[in-house]
C-alpha cells in the first residue's frame, strides 16, 4: 500500500514526548504562544483520557484517533505540536509512519525527567490527590526512545523558556509568519 502522504512542504510537526510531569504540555503550550494561529496541539492526554475516557493500552482507539487528528491538522495546513507520554510500545509505529508520511519538516523530543523529579513535579498538578507515587512509578519508562535517533533529548535543566526557544529555532517555528486560520 502507497504512503498517505499528509501536509505540505511547508507545515512542521514536532511530536514531544516523555514521562508524566516532564513539562510536555508547558512547552506545547509555549510554542503556541510564541507562534500564535495556526498551530494545532494534539494533546494525547485530552484526546484518550476526556475525548474517548480510555486507558492507555497496545492497540486502543486513541493511537488512530491521535493519528486522525494530527493527521486532518496537517492536512489543513496548521504546523502541529503533538504531546503526550506516547509510550514507544503503542505508540511508536503510528508515529513512525506519521513521521515517514508528512512532507514537511518532523522534529521529535524527548524530555527527560528523572523519576525523583518527575514526583516533586506531579506533586504540583491538580491530578496529584488522585495519581500517587507507586502508580507513577508503574508508568516510568527511563528514556523511552524512538528507534533510529529521531529525538532530541531535552533533560530536566533546561529551563521552559529556554526549551521553548530552541524548538522553535530548530523546528523553523521562529522564522515563520503566523497563519490566517
Amino acid at each position: 500500500m502507497a504512503p498517505v502522504l499528509v501536509g505540505t512542504e511547508d507545515t512542521r510537526l514536532v511530536v514531544l514526548r516523555g514521562n508524566s510531569a516532564s513539562g510536555k504540555s508547558s512547552v506545547a503550550a509555549g510554542l503556541r504562544e510564541k507562534f500564535g494561529r495556526g498551530l494545532a496541539l494534539v494533546g494525547q492526554d485530552n484526546l484518550r483520557r476526556v475525548v474517548l475516557r480510555e486507558r492507555d493500552r497496545p492497540g486502543a482507539a486513541n493511537v488512530g484517533l491521535i493519528d486522525t487528528v494530527a493527521r486532518y491538522a496537517l492536512d489543513a495546513g496548521y504546523h502541529v505540536v503533538l504531546e503526550g507520554i506516547l509510550y514507544a510500545g503503542h505508540y511508536g509505529e503510528m508515529l513512525g509512519q506519521l513521521r515517514a508520511d508528512h512532507r514537511g519538516p518532523t522534529h521529535g523530543y524527548y524530555l527527560h525527567v528523572p523519576f525523583e523529579e518527575t514526583v516533586a513535579r506531579h506533586a504540583t498538578k491538580p491530578i496529584a490527590n488522585e495519581v500517587g507515587e507507586t502508580q507513577l512509578r508503574d508508568w516510568y519508562r527511563e528514556l523511552d526512545l524512538l528507534p533510529n535517533g529521531v529525538e532530541i533529548v531535552i533533560d530536566a535543566d533546561s529551563a521552559l523558556t529556554e526549551t521553548v526557544d530552541r524548538i522553535m529555532l530548530d523546528t523553523g517555528l521562529a522564522g515563520l509568519p503566523a497563519l490566517e486560520h
